[in-house]
C-alpha cells in the first residue's frame, strides 16, 4: 500500500493501563495493547495534523506474561507513596497500519501529498521513529523496525479457538478527527484469533461516551511544515 507501513515494536515492559485501576493508584496493564497505544506509536514514527493514522491489526508474537513491581510514585498531595504496578513483560508485536487524509481539516488541503508523506513515514520508520517510542507509559521504552506482517513464528499462531478480552478502551475521539467539539472515549470488545487482533475503525465503535467539550486546534501553513518542504529538508541532510 502506498499509504501503509508494517513494523515490529518490542520492549522489556509495557503498561497499557486499565483505567479502572488508575483511581486506586496501583496500575494494572491490559493483556494486550490498546488501539490508542498503537496509534500513539505510529504517530511517534511520523505524524502531521493533515493525516489520520489507522491501525488495522496487531499480531502478538510473545506469550502474555505479567510482572508486578513495587514503585514509589509521586503523591497528589506531595512527596512519595508506595504502590504496585503490574506490567506486561518481554513484549513484541507486529503492527499493520495506514494513513488517510483528515477531511475535517480543509485548511490543510495544501499538504495532501500521499507519496511524499509515505516516503517520509518509511524513512522515519527505518530510523526508529521521529520521537521516543514507548509501550503505554513513558517508563516502558521500546524500539521499532520495519517488518513483513505475518513473517516469523508467533506464540499464538496455532492456538485453537478465540481469546476474548472483554470490554476495553479503544481510544479517544478528538475534535479535529471527528468534527465535533467534544472529547469522547471509545470502548470495544477485542478478540484474538491465531495471535492476530483485527481492529475496528474509530467510526465503527458503538460504545462512545463524552468526556468534555473541546475546541479544535488551529493549524495552517504558518505553523506546520508541508510534506514537500520536510522531504526536501531530509534529503538535503542525507546528502551533506
Amino acid at each position: 500500500m502506498r499509504n501503509g507501513i508494517e513494523f515490529e515494536v518490542y520492549g522489556d515492559y509495557a503498561l497499557f493501563t486499565d483505567p479502572l485501576t488508575k483511581m486506586g493508584g496501583e496500575k494494572l496493564s491490559y493483556q494486550i495493547p490498546t488501539y490508542a497505544a498503537l496509534k500513539g506509536i505510529v504517530e511517534s514514527i511520523y505524524w502531521k495534523p493533515t493525516l489520520l493514522m489507522i491501525v488495522d491489526e496487531v499480531r502478538i508474537m510473545n506469550p502474555i506474561r505479567m510482572e508486578s513491581k513495587g514503585v514509589r510514585p509521586i503523591d497528589y498531595g506531595g512527596g512519595n507513596t508506595l504502590a504496585n504496578y503490574t506490567y506486561l513483560r518481554d513484549v513484541r508485536y507486529q503492527v499493520r497500519c495506514h494513513f488517510v487524509f483528515n477531511l475535517n481539516r480543509p485548511d490543510l488541503a495544501f499538504d495532501r501529498n500521499e507519496k511524499k508523506h509515505h516516503n517520509i513515514m518509511k524513512r522515519s520508520l527505518k530510523a526508529g521513529g521521529r520521537r521516543d517510542i514507548f509501550l503505554g507509559a513513558r517508563e516502558c521504552q521500546a524500539y521499532v523496525e520495519p517488518c513483513v506482517f505475518g513473517e516469523e513464528d508467533g506464540f499464538y499462531d496455532h492456538y485453537d479457538g478465540e481469546i476474548h478480552f472483554g470490554t476495553m478502551v479503544h481510544g479517544i475521539n478528538y475534535p479535529d478527527e471527528t468534527g465535533r467539539n467534544e472529547m469522547e472515549v471509545r470502548l470495544w470488545n477485542p478478540v484474538m484469533k491465531n495471535g492476530v487482533i483485527k481492529f475496528i475503525k474509530p467510526d465503527q465503535c458503538t460504545q462512545i461516551r463524552k468526556i468534555k467539550d473541546m475546541e479544535i486546534k488551529h493549524f495552517d501553513h504558518k505553523n506546520i511544515q508541508s510534506a514537500n518542504d520536510l522531504l526536501q529538508q531530509l534529503e538535503m541532510e542525507v546528502n551533506k
